[in-house]
């Protein structure tokens, strides 16, 4: 199979890489299904990287019924050590606004629908989840969003992303209550990956892409669809700038994550007590321990 040290997730509005090369379509089967879409596989600046349309190429996964397992193991098994996330985001903040970028450090999580987990049915494993992005993925992700100087759009280095359930968004009382927490963006799917991706023992950071202010902002009611639209568009040329940028500097140099070695120490159940099914499904995120 095609091997790619970088993985990149596209969120709404970022279905596409325009400056991929060599470019191939890559179907993977997992022990937990289907990915949302065939990954694109091809190079960035000479680099091979594994592109994943979140939601699918034409949008037809809502965040609750994204098979966020299958998409992250079939990261893995395409070899990638890193994945940057793009993600259309609210803003909860003033001073974030449409069309700025935020690199959130911490998360939030207000699901209730989702699998979360590689581990169960007899293998028991507690991953260390206090910082759950790589920082040193996210500091390159960030030089990369100030080395190109965009106009008139601000980096957010650091903050809290809620996640939220969806497919609706919040209400007013909702939209307070987070902001209340000092939280700076609101999502719908990029926890389940980060947990996932810890697991997997991949480095993971968010380029989370604001398209508008959340309901709380008394000028939300007078937001169009029009006008959203244009900001994804915008936001997607510009997360695509900064993930070659980003690309490019992770060629330099790759860090050793904490991620790499996520499962150290979490796995709890003896390894000789593994049911054979169990050791079967999660053999490749096993394979260095077993």
């Amino acid at each position: 199979m095609i091997q790619a040290k970088i993985g990149i997730i596209g969120g709404s509005g970022l279905y596409q890489m325009d400056a991929l090369t060599d470019v191939q379509e890559v179907q993977v089967d997992t022990p937990f299904g289907k990915p949302s879409d065939a990954y694109i596989v091809g190079k960035l600046a000479g680099v091979p990287v594994a592109f994943l349309a979140r939601h699918g190429r034409n949008h037809h996964l809502i965040p609750s019924e994204l098979p966020y397992r299958a998409n992250i193991y079939g990261m893995k098994q395409l070899g990638v050590e890193y994945i940057i996330s793009a993600s259309a985001v609210g803003s909860l903040k003033a001073e974030v606004k449409p069309l700025d970028m935020v690199i959130p450090d911490q998360f939030i999580d207000r699901t209730r629908q989702r699998i979360s987990t590689f581990f169960g049915q007899g293998i028991v494993a507690h991953i260390s989840f206090g910082h759950p992005v790589c920082h040193q993925l996210s500091a390159i992700l960030a030089e990369a969003v100030e080395s190109l100087n965009l106009p008139e759009i601000a980096l957010h280095k650091g903050g809290t992303y809620v996640c939220m359930e969806g497919p609706a968004f919040s209400t007013i009382a909702e939209s307070n209550l987070y902001r209340s927490w000092d939280a700076s963006i609101i999502g719908m799917t990029n926890l389940p990956e980060a947990k996932l991706a810890r697991e997997a023992e991949i480095a993971y950071a968010t380029l989370a892409l604001v398209t508008d202010y959340d309901c709380w902002h008394p000028d939300h009611d007078h937001v169009t669809v029009e006008m959203i639209i244009d900001n994804l568009h915008c936001n997607a040329i510009n997360a695509q700038k900064v993930i070659l940028e980003t690309v490019k500097r992770l060629k330099e140099k790759s860090p050793i994550s904490e991620a790499h070695s996520a499962l150290k120490y979490a796995i709890l159940t003896p390894l000789d007590k593994i049911p054979s099914e169990a050791r079967e499904k999660l053999a490749l995120i096993l394979e260095k321990y077993l």
